[in-house]
C-alpha cells in the first residue's frame, strides 16, 4: 500500500527536526510517530497505483457500455414514436 521506503524517508526528516534539548526522547518520538502515521494511514483505506487503475479501467469500460445503452435506448424510443406518433 505505502513505500515503506517513503515512509521511513518521512521518519527520518522528521526526526531531524527534533531540537537537541529533547534529543535523548528522540527514539520514543520516532516510535510514537511511527504508530500514529500507520495508524492513521490503515485507517484512510489507500489502494495501491495497480489497484486503481484496475478500477479505472473497469469503470472507462463500464462508461463505454452504458453511453452504448443509452445510445440503443434512444434509437428505439425514437423508432417507437415513429410508428406510434399518439404517444
Amino acid at each position: 500500500m505505502i513505500n515503506k521506503e517513503h515512509f521511513e524517508e518521512f521518519i527520518q526528516q522528521a526526526s531531524k527536526m527534533i531540537p537537541d534539548d529533547l534529543s535523548r526522547f528522540k527514539k520514543d518520538i520516532e516510535t510514537n510517530l511511527r504508530t500514529t502515521l500507520s495508524a492513521s494511514l490503515s485507517k484512510m483505506e489507500l489502494v495501491n497505483r495497480e489497484e486503481f487503475d484496475i478500477q479505472t479501467a473497469l469503470l472507462q469500460r463500464t462508461r463505454a457500455k452504458l453511453d452504448s445503452l443509452q445510445k440503443k435506448l434512444s434509437e428505439l424510443e425514437n423508432q417507437l414514436q415513429k410508428t406510434d406518433p399518439e404517444k
